[in-house]
């Protein structure tokens, strides 16, 4: 890339890229949110065409030839990261793990034809490479949001490109996965492919990488080879404003023990699968709950179920604060605040900032009314206390993966929630960000507000959190208070 710009939505996003990638190099994209780490990628993959001028370029050598059009060179580039995954949810795209894999082998998006049968046995042996053999026969969109990253890490290995694109590729994975992931791309299968990674944590920086890319509002301020002391630099630049002192504050204690969740022999089944069994469960008034457990544990189910999303089998019950019989269940909703990464993925992206953060206080996925001033009024007041209020007018589809994951807590903000509902809420947010919102869920909890968060890192538990959960194959493991 020499002179690349890219505008989206009448906004810059690219500025001024010269890049050049080698045969074999690994590079470490960072930057903070919005920087333009994911539209870089995007313009790699050919998925974005940047804004025409005479002395820009973006070429690719392929079998020694070079080539202007990403049409050309596509299938050897694969992409691996949470918004392509997001692409089956907002398909529909529900094959089993297997024929996930197998279109890697056939690069496709979907299945197009029956694994032959050393087809399948090949697709196996990825699947157990990356630990997930067990996942085979399971369709794609049941299984949890690490299970999908594993599969569709599998995939890329069927794809056997020259370049391989990781989006913020830890993500969603469990300590466990995320070092099998860096273990799988350290192996012989990948010896001498280029790849090229985004992230924000120190902990998601994968061993390995060579190459630095610092980007900084869309331009480069670094492109070469990686140092400790220039990656400390980065990373220390990316994350934005210096995060609030984190001075000591009294928790406001609970008025009354009233539970605002009971759930009694709690089993959930998704497409003929159980994924919660027998769960008993009381969250009461003011606690904050910490869910942790592996991919797949059933924490992504069990905030859904909490919410309503899922419904609980017969024999077994769930009760909600308030919820009775003939109120709706869209009251409770519209007084908890949802912040998780299916509604990331099925929100409609051709809607405003503004309209999303205005949709919250209906608990709906969009609009399909006009927002009165009011509400649009206090939809920017959420929109300034995350630092988006600039962007109202402009679509998701604008947006980066962290930008959205703003505009969910805004849209969580904006309904003044009595019980926050926090799935994974700070993925794709660099630290800076990431040490702000957890700042704004503390100021809830000593607020009395109810908080039940799924979370794979320790550094993300709220200092008030006052219980844990440990989920294991959808059954508690543990669960009690914290000590401190």
């Amino acid at each position: 890339m020499d002179g690349l710009a890219l505008t989206r939505g009448g906004r810059p996003v690219l500025h001024d890229i010269h890049w050049h990638v080698r045969p074999g190099e690994r590079w470490l994209v960072i930057g903070a949110s919005g920087a333009g780490k994911t539209q870089l990628l995007k313009a790699v993959a050919g998925d974005v065409w940047p804004d025409a001028a005479l002395t820009a370029t973006r070429r690719y050598l392929l079998d020694g030839q070079w080539h202007e059009q990403p049409v050309d060179v596509r299938d050897e580039i694969a992409w691996l990261g949470p918004e392509r995954q997001d692409r089956y949810e907002r398909y529909g795209w529900n094959h089993s793990a297997l024929a996930v894999v197998g279109t890697g082998l056939h690069r496709t998006d979907i299945p197009l034809d029956t694994l032959s049968s050393a087809e399948r046995g090949h697709c196996l042996s990825l699947l157990r490479l990356t630990g997930s053999a067990r996942l085979a026969r399971r369709q794609f969109l049941t299984l949890s949001y690490g299970e999908r990253r594993l599969v569709l890490l599998a995939r890329a290995l069927a794809w056997r490109a020259s370049v391989l694109l990781l989006d913020e590729v830890a993500t969603g994975l469990d300590a466990v996965n995320r070092q099998r992931l860096y273990r799988v791309l350290e192996s012989r299968r990948f010896k001498g492919s280029t790849w090229i990674c985004s992230a924000h944590r120190d902990e998601d920086v994968p061993p390995g990488a060579d190459h630095l890319l610092w980007l900084d509002a869309g331009r480069v301020r670094h492109a070469g080879k990686l140092t400790a002391r220039r990656l400390k630099q980065a990373l220390a630049a990316s994350r934005e404003k210096p995060a609030p002192p984190r001075t000591p504050v009294r928790r406001k204690k609970a008025t009354t023990a009233r539970a605002v969740f009971t759930l009694h022999d709690a089993d959930v089944w998704i497409d003929e699968k159980r994924v919660l069994a027998g769960l008993n469960l009381t969250i009461r008034r003011g606690e904050c709950w910490v869910i942790h457990g592996g991919n797949g544990a059933g924490k992504s189910t069990l905030l859904r179920t909490l919410y309503g999303d899922h419904a609980v089998a017969s024999g077994g019950s769930i009760l909600r604060a308030g919820v009775v019989i003939g109120v709706p269940l869209d009251d409770f909703r519209a007084r908890t605040g949802l912040i998780a990464p299916h509604l990331q993925t099925d929100y409609p992206r051709y809607h405003t900032v503004q309209d999303t953060v205005v949709s919250g206080l209906h608990a709906s996925l969009g609009l399909n009314f006009r927002a009165t001033a009011a509400e649009c009024r206090k939809a920017l007041a959420a929109l300034k206390s995350v630092g988006m209020e600039e962007f109202a007018d402009r679509t998701l589809a604008e947006m980066s993966y962290g930008q959205v994951r703003r505009i969910l807590f805004a849209r969580a903000i904006v309904t003044r929630p009595r019980v926050l509902l926090l799935d994974e809420p700070f993925t794709g947010l660099s630290p800076g960000l990431r040490a702000q919102l957890l700042a704004w869920v503390e100021e809830r909890i000593v607020a009395g507000v109810t908080v039940v968060m799924a979370t794979h890192y320790r550094g993300e538990w709220p200092r008030h959190a006052s219980h844990e959960l440990v989920l294991r194959r959808g059954r508690i493991l543990h669960e009690g208070t914290i000590r401190r």
